[in-house]
């Protein structure tokens, strides 16, 4: 059997499944189980594959087929340009949250060596990012999951970034008394806990941990909305990632606080409110 037979039969097997993006995800799970790059598959789709590959692929497929993410499959996802490994500890980043990491780093910049907390750091893809494209910034990453962090200090070594940030086990802000950041930035759990059985299987394999916001969706938001303040210096700010129909609700727990003397949304490309800013 060559690579382009064996692509055809992975495609196959994904429609005959409605599998969305049957194509693009067959050629990955092909490069990933060939250990080969997208261009050489293109370029010698005649080659033959052996018997191990070819059972390998199939395996593969159909763990894809089963729910099981492609993410998760291939151990890696991209974001902000650089490689994060993946593992079923870890929620997989999403492009969506760049919007979040670009506001932040957009806001560091105008802070002379800033200090940043990225809550819930999870793969440690938001600390990491802003790490890499901050110049003199220090970044502090929590997570409540041990495991979790694990995989965060790998991607941070991975992309050179190790020296420049910390991570600390903790849930929210238990163990960063006395300290103080010019921006807390996170993306927290803000998943309704009945709604969670609703969603795709693939994203059901993720971490429940990562995902369950409580019975409405926001009890982090309440938590870290409150408590974010005593852990902010003078001018400072906290920037969250918010489910697209959230902005309501997020925003009378900002009211109800009565903290933060500017607050701010932004939408992202389909135009769902995705991102809120407190100053």
């Amino acid at each position: 059997m060559t690579i382009k037979e064996l692509l055809s039969q992975g495609i196959i097997m994904l429609k005959n499944e409605n599998i969305d993006g049957p194509k693009n995800k067959a050629r990955a799970i092909l490069q990933y189980t060939l250990k080969k790059t997208r261009e050489y598959i293109i370029i010698y789709d005649n080659k033959q594959v052996t018997s191990e590959q070819r059972d390998e692929y199939v395996k593969n497929i159909k763990q894809l087929i089963q729910g099981k993410p492609l993410q998760y499959i291939t151990g890696q996802q991209e974001f902000m340009k650089m490689r994060f490994l993946v593992t079923k500890d870890v929620l997989i980043p999403q492009p969506d949250t760049e919007m979040l990491v670009e506001e932040a780093i957009e806001k560091a910049k105008n802070i002379a060596n800033p200090v940043i907390l990225d809550l819930c750091t999870g793969s440690g893809a938001i600390a990491i990012s802003i790490a890499k494209y901050v110049p003199n910034v220090k970044v502090v990453a929590t997570d409540i999951s041990a495991k979790a962090l694990a995989v965060a200090k790998k991607n941070a070594y991975l992309n050179g970034v190790l020296n420049n940030v910390e991570f600390i086990e903790s849930n929210l802000f238990n163990k960063l008394k006395g300290k103080k950041f010019d921006i807390i930035v996170s993306n927290p759990p803000y998943i309704s806990t009945g709604e969670i059985k609703s969603l795709p299987k693939d994203v059901q394999n993720e971490p429940i941990i990562a995902l369950d916001g409580g019975e409405d969706g926001l009890d982090f938001y309440r938590k870290i909305i409150k408590d974010a303040k005593e852990f902010l210096n003078k001018q400072g700010y906290l920037c969250l990632e918010i489910g697209y129909n959230q902005k309501e609700k997020v925003k009378k727990i900002i009211e109800q606080e009565r903290k933060y003397t500017e607050v701010y949304f932004k939408k992202d490309l389909c135009q769902n409110d995705r991102v809120v800013i407190l100053k």
